[in-house]
């Protein structure tokens, strides 16, 4: 048996591989004989086939898994010998005839980069800090509130009042309608509806339509020219002008619910009333806020990784993260019911710039662990996964849900070692402080 590795790059090598067939006769006769056990040849029982027809049909077919194996097993025995740090699977190639006395392979592979760590005491990340007080939970109220709107025709006695003396259509009123549009006196497709339901203020329709609509009663009608946009996605009217006439059927204004004990007890709150609820909308805005806060820090801290380290990407790697990526997007339409998603085109080019980040990113991550010791601890990972089951109504549960599935362990692994990595280096860099609203949290991105 030889061996001879090339440089054929800065990561790419080369193994020729060599071994005499003889040394696969044993092998050979053993698979040849457990194929015979089970192959099926008319005029004969299973098992009782000749060697002969045996060896006519499969011995080709043994020989090359067999040398193929061989040479996979010798690959990565040399690998181990010479301290490779392989980047994924070699690609092996048979260079000689399958029949030779002497079998010879090329196995092309790649190695795994250095990395040149940057020095991150030159870094700055920022830390934003948010506090929440009543007008964020107030605020948080009113769009649970919201959730929970009903309507009542305009100027009609209910139980919550008549919406006031003014009946015309408002802003955050629920107009039904009729309308016809035409293009040169002509209806047009998709043009014409009756009983058309929408809320003024949403943006829903075009702005000209809910101009046209504010105002009016139930009853009325009213006539106006409307653009479409060049970009309209109807492109028989896109660009066009046409003359709509709409008629008001309803107004019907909104009634969000009052702020009280059967508002908390409606949101599952069934003991403490107002002030339960509030604490636990507090609780939600701090939740939110910290989740928000570590994923901008991490966003940053990673892109900073990504700028002060040095090295070369296995493209090896970069080709099997598209894989998972198509493979991912694939899945993802799949659950979605899109027809024919499973056999749909997905270019691996789409996803060459996000593989190559992640790749990197890996790698890097990769040598921050190993080298400052940054490994997640199994009391890490109990804390972060209790600390998300606490949200939870069972949270035992969870916990058990957590802990029965190993890849479901390897993600909340890998979200702790992405903590310790980004402590490590703010413990290094500068960090700014910065406070920020909560609105203004919600848009940082």
């Amino acid at each position: 048996m030889a061996v001879q590795i090339e440089n054929l790059g800065s990561l790419e090598r080369k193994m020729t591989l060599e071994f005499a067939r003889a040394d696969l006769a044993k092998a050979r006769e053993a698979r040849l004989a457990k194929v015979g056990k089970t192959m099926k040849m008319a005029g004969f029982r299973p098992g009782k086939v000749p060697k002969n027809l045996i060896e006519k049909q499969h011995g080709m077919q043994v020989d090359f898994e067999l040398q193929f194996d061989k040479a996979a097993e010798i690959f990565y025995e040399e690998s181990k010998k010479e301290g490779l740090a392989l980047a994924g699977q070699p690609r092996l190639e048979p260079k000689s005839e399958l029949n030779a006395d002497k079998v010879v392979f090329d196995a092309f592979f790649e190695v795994l980069p250095e990395v040149k760590i940057g020095d991150f005491s030159k870094a700055e990340v920022t830390q934003y800090t948010t506090e929440i007080g009543d007008a964020e939970i107030d605020r948080a109220i009113d769009v649970l509130r919201k959730q929970q709107v009903h309507y009542h025709p305009r100027g009609q006695s209910t139980d919550h009042g008549d919406g006031g003396t003014n009946t015309t259509a408002q802003t955050g009123d629920q107009v039904v309608i009729d309308f016809v549009g035409k293009i040169d006196g002509v209806e047009f497709a998709g043009g014409k509806a009756e009983n058309f339901e929408y809320v003024l203020g949403e943006g829903r329709m075009l702005p000209e339509f809910e101009a046209a609509t504010l105002g009016l009663k139930a009853g009325e009608s009213k006539s106006f020219p409307l653009s479409f946009p060049a970009d309209y996605h109807g492109k028989d009217v896109a660009g066009k002008t046409a003359e709509f006439t709409i008629t008001v059927k309803s107004v019907n204004w909104p009634h969000m619910p009052v702020v009280d004990d059967a508002f908390a007890l409606s949101l599952g709150v069934t003991e403490g009333g107002v002030a339960k609820m509030r604490s636990e909308v507090k609780e939600n805005l701090d939740r939110e806020v910290k989740r928000r806060i570590t994923s901008l820090l991490k966003n940053e801290v990673m892109d900073k990784l990504n700028f002060m380290c040095e090295l070369d990407i296995p493209k090896s790697l970069v080709t099997s993260e598209q894989e998972r990526l198509v493979e991912g997007a694939r899945q993802d339409l799949m659950q979605r019911g899109v027809p024919n998603a499973k056999d749909a085109p997905i270019p691996a080019e789409l996803f060459a710039d996000q593989a190559l980040k992640r790749v990197r990113l890996g790698l890097i991550l990769s040598e921050l662990v190993k080298k400052q010791n940054l490994s997640a601890t199994a009391d890490q990972i109990k804390a972060e996964i209790e600390e998300q089951a606490a949200t939870y109504e069972d949270p035992k549960e969870v916990v058990r849900w957590f802990y029965s599935n190993p890849s479901r362990l390897k993600d909340v692994e890998n979200l702790v070692l992405e903590d310790n990595v980004i402590k490590y280096f703010t413990s290094l860099a500068k960090v700014n402080d910065k406070a920020v609203s909560f609105e203004e949290l919600s848009k940082l991105n």
